[in-house]
């Protein structure tokens, strides 16, 4: 027999706290409670108290019809499921040479392709004279970091092959869903520090690729012009 399911959230009579944070069933702020006249309210209007941000001080509940909610997360997460079904392994290519508003555009694309689950494999494409300068790949690998590096992993750490460096970053799941609990809290009116923990997902990609790629743009960096001009003034 299998045992059975572990409720999520703590409600009604098994919320251990003796002050709570109330929220109304429309999302309104109905202050500092004792648990026993938040009971009263949410009976009154034939709802459930819901324990939404147990680690919040003092804990925050919010009055809510339960099996509605449940019925719409178990939708939720069956939805997420279908599309993790096709998650696959992108592809933002960089060059050594681009430009601040470039660089901006493909971060975004990145940054998109992260929420979206999907393993990146970010790319610095060298050509000519450039190959002499790896350590320019190396700074805008880094940098890309610098903007995405709360919210991924490293999976693959920054590699030279050829005439391109890679690296490839996979979603921080946990990460993702705590800065999606945030969110969601503060669109009710909650602090973010009131926002409960994510559970670590479990879902892992698949492997095709798709590639996405921009125009480079015209910024040289000082080392590059530096080797240039020598290499002109050599007979």
């Amino acid at each position: 027999m299998a045992a059975p399911q572990r409720e999520q959230h703590r409600i009604n009579d098994r919320i251990r706290a003796r002050e709570v944070r109330l929220i109304g069933p429309d999302g309104d702020q109905l202050g500092i409670k004792t648990v026993p006249d938040a009971l009263t309210m949410a009976r009154g209007l034939e709802f459930d108290l819901v324990e939404v941000a147990p680690m919040a001080n003092p804990p925050v509940c919010r009055i809510m019809d339960y099996g509605k909610f449940r019925y719409e997360e178990a939708q939720k997460a069956k939805e997420s499921r279908r599309k993790s079904s096709n998650v696959s392994v992108k592809e933002v290519k960089f060059r050594p040479k681009i430009g601040r508003g470039d660089f901006d555009v493909k971060v975004r694309k990145l940054d998109e392709f992260i929420h979206e689950g999907h393993k990146v494999k970010v790319t610095l494409q060298f050509r000519g004279r450039e190959m002499a300068h790896p350590e320019l790949g190396t700074k805008i690998l880094d940098q890309v970091l610098d903007r995405v590096g709360s919210y991924v992993k490293v999976e693959t750490q920054a590699r030279l092959e050829g005439r391109s460096m890679s690296m490839v970053l996979s979603p921080d799941r946990k990460a993702l869903d705590t800065e999606k609990a945030e969110r969601e809290a503060l669109a009710a009116g909650v602090s973010p520090e009131a926002a409960p923990a994510a559970a670590p997902a479990t879902t892992e990609p698949a492997t095709t690729a798709e590639t996405i790629e921009t125009t480079a743009a015209t910024e040289m960096t000082e080392d590059t012009d530096t080797a240039e001009t020598a290499e002109r003034a050599t007979p």
